[in-house]
């Protein structure tokens, strides 16, 4: 059963069409590649996905369920967690006090209540091993490399035990070897059984870790294809409209 289908998605503001009969589907532990030029489409997805956007017909189902996500919030509950380009951390917090912002452990001492520092930083140098990342739990972020701040926020969405990871161009600004650390960070995920949506620019990191990848242009899906069946040269194409579908 797929983790995540949508079928007929549509998104209108006022007389402007941004999607337009958009379906597909994810599997449980799949890493699907979503490429597109600017406007074509992705954001709007991601959004409806992660609950910031209704859509305005069609249906998005979990686990076999139609489902209404009406926020992230609602999407976190459900297993949808997204990791945004500029990452949202605290530069003057520690990895560990990052991955549990708003969702600090406490323990009570009378009428006060105390973090749990330790018990924190456990459990985040657990899903660093698990990532295999490096990045240790008491580290501050404002010293860490790009791809140490995306294993800080991968953990926070390892915390919530998602099911699904919107990774939205997680390789963009940053090093070779960085790059190198955040696709393995994907393969970890996909490891785990986590499904895994990356939203890139980046040929070469599409190519390197997807299983499928789906092209959109002008708010229209043009290709949904395993990747061993395509080519960098033929998404270029489909994305620039030099090919019209796949």
């Amino acid at each position: 059963m797929a983790l995540l289908e949508l079928e007929g998605v549509s998104k209108d503001f006022g007389a402007i069409r941004a999607l337009s009969d958009v379906s597909f589907s994810i599997e449980p532990g799949q890493v699907v590649g979503l490429m597109g030029d600017n406007g074509a489409g992705k954001s709007t997805l991601v959004k409806i996905i992660s609950g910031i956007y209704q859509p305005s017909t069609g249906i998005v189902k979990l686990d076999g369920a139609p489902a209404h996500i009406h926020s992230p919030g609602e999407a976190r509950r459900l297993g949808i967690e997204t990791v945004y380009q500029d990452l949202a951390l605290a530069d003057n917090l520690t990895a560990a006090a990052n991955i549990f912002l708003g969702r600090e452990l406490k323990y009570n001492f009378g009428p006060f209540r105390f973090l749990r520092q330790r018990a924190m930083n456990a459990r985040a140098a657990e899903l660093f091993a698990e990532l295999k990342s490096e990045t240790r739990a008491d580290d501050l972020v404002r010293q860490m490399s790009g791809g140490q701040r995306q294993a800080v926020a991968i953990a926070r969405t390892r915390l919530a035990d998602a099911k699904l990871i919107l990774m939205d161009e997680p390789t963009a600004a940053i090093s070779v070897r960085q790059v190198a650390e955040v696709l393995n960070l994907i393969h970890r995920l996909k490891d785990a059984g986590i499904a895994v949506m990356l939203i890139s620019h980046r040929m070469p990191d599409v190519f390197s870790c997807c299983d499928r990848v789906i092209v959109m242009r002008r708010g229209t899906k043009v290709a949904d294809k395993p990747i061993a069946n395509s080519s960098p040269e033929e998404v270029t194409a489909l994305i620039t409209g030099a090919r019209e579908v796949a």
